[in-house]
């Protein structure tokens, strides 16, 4: 998934996406690179509109459609039921070590 963001990165900052630039990017978050990786990255990614490709996802363009309810029942009828789950199911407790530590992966990144 890193090379997919390293690829991102650099459509944003509006450089190419070449082979060394992608292992700079890499480099510069301290990941293993692999060099055939790179490579396929870079190629998949030749002949891809990654502006288009953005606006094709669901972060990107519109939300995709809900789903029709189960075996052929009407939407209101399927809309009903997770509701009804949800109040028979115990709420987890929250863990309060668990909101310390929430972003210390992201700041370890950055330093």
């Amino acid at each position: 998934m890193e090379y997919v963001y390293a690829a991102l990165i650099l459509h944003e900052a509006d450089r190419e996406i070449s082979e060394d630039n992608v292992r700079d990017v890499l480099e510069a978050a301290n990941v293993e690179v692999d060099e055939s990786r790179v490579r396929a990255l870079v190629a998949a990614l030749e002949d891809v509109d990654i502006e288009d490709a953005i606006a094709d996802t669901a972060f990107g363009g519109a939300a995709p459609a809900p789903a029709a309810g189960a075996a052929g029942a009407p939407a209101e009828e399927a809309e009903e039921e997770p509701e009804e789950e949800a109040e028979d199911e115990p709420e987890p407790e929250e863990d309060e070590d668990e909101d310390d530590t929430a972003g210390e992966g992201l700041g370890e990144l950055f330093g």
